[in-house]
């Protein structure tokens, strides 16, 4: 399989010889659009039919900074369809970035319940909900040993966390884009389909990872087969069902002694939790030999020491291998596997998508209370007013003048 490496993340290259560089394309003239740059401008490229884009939007650790968030990785696929995998803390700035429109990000599959891998569903869920997504979420994610550990349980209860903002945004928007559909499935399935449609199948596996619940995700698509480890240690199922994948994403954690010298964390844990809970970078490498993928991603470990967890992986490994930072990006065709950053604004807004939203529903209760709105101020309303007839008259809105109904509303002259 023919690779292309992004110049940027060299330190994926070290002990991988065979990458291959493009020259980034012949420039004609002073004045044109110039060729392939190396990068990836989100909403520049159509994919082919039988590609796949995936985008990391999260690749660190549970305490999300600002230049890495916590786990996900959204799939685009050359059907339209799009797929995020794993939501964490802070990952929805990345996704955001994207510029992608909310409607299509409706599906989500969650590995597992840790907030590092789901904590950012709620950015998904109401800034979708304000910037215009039409139709409900859709999770899918495992059960649990018992009911109350399991994803259903957790979408109710974070609907009920939520209540206060459903119910406002309901009254106020639509109710329609703020439910969610939850479709859990037993972790204990072993490849077993949990998705199929549109030419997307999704597959589960076990993970072993602090507790019965946590799955790894199988991706079919077009003759492909991708692989989204979540988090996990070294397992049968892994090593049997991931096998000769076209693409492999598997976390690799820093070495115990980064955690006890730059993370702060006491040596009894730290052995623990690299080694026993999570997958090191020789183990990472192990299993990657055993399956022997077409390419390698390794992530879920902070940026300052993927140096020496790349030196591990090369004891056991010496294959195809990216170790991903947040918005890195890679296409795979049955070519091969093209890997790039993305460029895209820090202050991306939303972007409208072709469908309008649904209306209000005024059959539900207004939450706000007749002594609430006992308290708006006329005075500030109504130095608004000239702005307002000018944006009702631009957009015909004449007949829906909200003020109209205010006791304070004094029309302008």
């Amino acid at each position: 399989m023919k690779i292309l490496f992004n110049l940027v993340s060299t330190v994926a290259l070290i002990g991988f010889a065979s990458a291959a560089f493009a020259a980034g394309g012949v420039v004609t003239g002073p004045n044109v659009v110039v060729p392939d740059r190396y990068v990836y401008y989100p909403g520049t490229e159509v994919l082919a039919e039988e590609e796949v884009r995936v985008i990391a939007c999260g690749t660190g650790m549970p305490d999300q900074r600002r230049g890495q968030a916590s786990a996900c990785f959204v799939f685009e696929f050359g059907n339209g369809e799009k797929i995020i995998f794993d939501i964490g803390s802070g990952s929805m700035r990345n996704i955001n970035a994207l510029m992608i429109p909310a409607e299509y990000l409706t599906k989500v599959f969650i590995s597992h319940l840790h907030t590092d891998h789901w904590a950012d569903l709620n950015a998904l869920w109401a800034g979708g909900w304000t910037a215009g997504r039409p139709v409900p979420l859709e999770v899918w994610g495992p059960s649990g040993q018992t009911p109350e550990m399991g994803t259903a349980y957790a979408i109710d209860g974070f609907m009920r966390a939520f209540n206060w903002d459903y119910q406002t945004r309901s009254y106020k928007i639509s109710p329609v884009p703020g439910s969610i559909t939850v479709h859990e499935f037993d972790y204990r399935a072993v490849n077993e389909v949990v998705y199929d449609q549109n030419g997307i199948v999704v597959r589960s596996i076990p993970a072993i990872h602090t507790g019965d619940g946590p799955v790894s995700y199988i991706i079919e698509y077009a003759g492909m087969k991708l692989v989204y480890g979540g988090d996990s240690s070294p397992n049968k199922w892994f090593a049997k069902h991931a096998k000769d994948a076209d693409f492999v994403i598997h976390e690799s954690f820093a070495n115990p002694e980064y955690f006890v010298k730059d993370y702060g964390q006491p040596a009894q844990l730290a052995w623990r939790a690299c080694c026993e809970f999570h997958t090191s970078g020789p183990s990472y490498g192990k299993i990657m030999s055993e399956i022997n993928p077409g390419h390698a991603v390794a992530y879920h470990t902070m940026e300052e020491a993927h140096q020496e967890m790349l030196l591990g992986i090369r004891t056991t490994y010496d294959g195809p291998l990216s170790i991903a930072t947040d918005m890195m990006v890679w296409n795979i065709t049955k070519d091969g596997v093209k890997e790039r950053m993305a460029v895209s604004p820090d202050r991306a807004s939303g972007v409208p998508g072709p469908t309008r939203q649904p209306p209000p529903d005024r059959s539900i209760p207004d939450p706000m209370s007749d002594f609430i709105k006992s308290g708006e101020w006329g005075p500030g309303f109504n130095a608004q007013n000239e702005m307002l007839d000018e944006f009702s008259k631009k957009y015909d809105l004449e007949k829906m003048d909200w003020r109209e109904k205010k006791p304070w509303y004094k029309p302008t002259k």
